[in-house]
């Protein structure tokens, strides 16, 4: 197949590039090309800043893809613009949306699934603040995702959503599990907030490629979307026990009230996957009509884990790690309480 990649090349879309390219597919690429990127020169790259709907025109040139995968789609207009350039000239369009579009609905209860996406969206957020930039997210993504639908609907465009939560990487630009592998290694306490305290669901970013791979090749799920997400949900301490268990670290938790980690601005580099905007989503029906089968949790634990001590040397160490020492100081202190 020949295929269309919109957007990141530093995670997801490295992987799915070289997945394909392995399973005999040709791969375009179409991003601003800001971030060099790993990707052989047989990938053909074009360059667009999606937002501007004539440079998005241009690069796509009026070519025409057996599937589309777009991992850059943040907003109702960018939706509405792609679904009018690709119009006839795609046979599969894919989109990775978020399990954020259930939080920002009213009244739900986790974990969350493709059946709870209907319904009433809860108050916007004071603007200007952190729950409001997050409802933002969760809110677009919901209007890019319902232009989607109405073009199904009308016209029958051929999309499918991935809806995902927390994706786990070896790749993650953000570096948060390293994060937390470093506050292992350092021996110092690890600082997280008392309540609420969500239990976690991610997902291994290359059961995430599965996901897209298997829509590509057997073009299953037009018109629908399906939530991506691990089989186990844990909470944040058995999480990292299973990072100490690999590393050979017990974990030393300490919980703060987190209204006292966010006034000393630890929050959320002590402990991003403690964030109150992280989803929780069900994974039944990608295994039950897209035949997803998932990567056990200790299982990609374990391999990120194995790569960055491989290769710490050239990881340097994520920008929410530099006040460590300080975050270590307050953290003692509690414990002395």
């Amino acid at each position: 197949m020949n295929i269309l990649i919109i957007g990141g090349t530093r995670n997801l879309g490295h992987y799915l590039t070289y997945a394909l390219l392995e399973a005999g597919h040709q791969v375009t690429v179409i991003n601003r090309g800001l971030t060099t990127d790993e990707l052989p020169q047989e990938v053909e790259r074009r360059r667009a800043d999606r937002t501007d709907v004539d440079q998005l025109k241009a690069a796509l040139g009026g070519r025409e893809y057996d599937a589309v995968v777009d991992t850059a789609l943040y907003k109702g207009p960018e939706a509405e613009a792609i679904v009018n350039l690709l119009r006839d000239k795609t046979g599969h369009y894919l989109f990775l949306s978020t399990g954020q579009v259930y939080l920002v609905r009213d009244g739900l209860q986790r974990p969350f699934s493709e059946a709870d996406y209907a319904g009433p969206e809860m108050p916007m957020p004071e603007p200007n603040t952190y729950n409001y930039e997050e409802w933002c997210y969760g809110h677009d993504k919901r209007l890019a995702e319902d232009v989607l639908t109405a073009a199904w609907e009308t016209r029958k465009f051929p999309f499918t959503t991935l809806r995902l939560p927390m994706v786990n990487s070896e790749r993650d630009h953000f570096k948060r599990l390293y994060s937390y592998m470093l506050r292992l290694k350092d021996g110092g306490p690890i600082l997280a907030p008392t309540m609420p305290d969500y239990r976690l669901r991610h997902v291994y970013g290359k059961d995430v490629v599965k996901a897209m791979i298997k829509v590509l090749e057997t073009g299953a799920g037009k018109g629908q979307a399906f939530n991506i997400s691990q089989n186990e949900t844990v909470t944040l301490d058995e999480f990292l026990d299973v990072i100490g268990d690999i590393m050979g670290i017990e974990p030393q938790i300490v919980r703060v009230e987190r209204d006292l980690l966010e006034a000393n601005g630890f929050l959320p580099d002590c402990s991003p996957f403690s964030d109150l905007w992280m989803s929780e989503i069900t994974n039944d029906l990608s295994k039950r009509e897209l035949g997803m089968d998932y990567t056990s949790l200790p299982d990609y634990l374990r391999a990120i884990v194995q790569h960055y001590e491989q290769n710490a040397a050239q990881v340097p160490s994520p920008a929410g790690y530099r006040r460590r020492q300080t975050e270590r100081s307050f953290g003692e202190r509690q414990m002395e309480r």
